[in-house]
């Protein structure tokens, strides 16, 4: 059963038990995650160039709208006041910082009535981000930039958290991904051929859970999590962040979600920074995850963390 909870007391260690169990945590009010909100807007709204961002895509050719895209999320990824956002929101929400690893962020838009759903803007099918090389010890922290609504965020499928899926995870390499497909993603408009692991079975949608955190507020799910993107008919885009989250301990115990149907190879473990210092997971931890990929893909990997 999963239960969402709202405004946890707990420890961070027992809200990732909870979360590996498949619970959804929801967290209403944060100092931290306003200010990081506010510089994120600052940036959305600069690029858009005076066009409010959430109706931008009635104004702007859809190769336009991209470019824009194209432009806006790599620089807010790699921006340093990005990183300084986040390590002050998990200290915040009570992570160890000499423990906790993280991701850099992700600036999702998911426009209105399938206006750009492909590439720079990609709506994501029901899919486990543990189909795409994430541990299964990987948190998902996910907050709104500007309000959203049942009809334009994320919906989790929970009766799937502990049942198996046939899907086509077990032609996925992180590695490969980020060589041969990352760089195409702003072209991919209309449609994206781009070999994605989605369900290769039929799955029922329904029941689901579609969590709505306040501006301001954040949820956290276990990677393992079935999600998908909601279809927005909300008539605005939806603008959110995302970034994940990793335990050392956990990682180096190999404690997590159960892996019920995950069969890629590689790992994004050389890609988490640690909140004291941002210095890299150390190689002899992660090397236990690199099980079964092939040694070009793995120099590959290495020479480029």
């Amino acid at each position: 059963m999963t239960s969402v909870i709202v405004d946890p007391t707990c420890t961070d260690d027992e809200r990732r038990h909870a979360l590996y169990s498949g619970d959804i945590v929801v967290h209403t009010h944060s100092p931290a995650i306003e200010a990081f909100v506010s510089f994120t807007r600052g940036m959305i709204e600069e690029a858009f160039n005076g066009r409010d961002p959430e109706t931008a895509q009635y104004d702007l050719d859809v190769n336009e709208y991209a470019a824009v895209l194209s432009r806006l999320k790599p620089t807010f990824i790699h921006h340093p006041e990005s990183k300084r956002h986040l390590r002050a929101i998990l200290v915040e929400h009570g992570a160890d910082p000499e423990l906790t690893y993280f991701d850099v962020p992700r600036l999702r838009t998911s426009t209105s009535d399938d206006y750009l759903t492909t590439g720079i803007a990609y709506a994501f099918h029901p899919h486990r981000d543990t189909w795409y090389s994430a541990p299964m010890m990987q948190l998902n922290w996910w907050l709104p930039i500007y309000d959203v609504s049942p009809d334009n965020v994320v919906a989790f499928h929970p009766q799937y958290f502990d049942r198996g899926i046939a899907n086509g995870s077990d032609r996925y390499n992180y590695y490969a991904w980020n060589r041969d497909s990352r760089a195409i993603a702003a072209s991919q408009i209309g449609v994206d051929s781009r070999d994605q692991p989605k369900p290769e079975e039929q799955i029922d949608l329904d029941p689901q859970i579609r969590p709505v955190p306040p501006v301001g507020g954040v949820m956290v799910f276990s990677g393992a999590q079935l999600h998908s993107s909601v279809p927005n008919t909300s008539g605005r885009t939806r603008i959110s962040v995302d970034f994940r989250v990793v335990h050392r301990a956990d990682v180096e115990a190999g404690r997590g979600a159960a892996n019920v149907d995950s069969r890629c190879t590689g790992t994004t473990m050389r890609d988490y920074l640690r909140v004291s210092d941002l210095e890299r997971l150390p190689a002899e931890v992660i090397a236990p995850y690199d099980a079964g990929v092939p040694d070009e893909l793995l120099e590959y990997a290495i020479y480029n963390s």
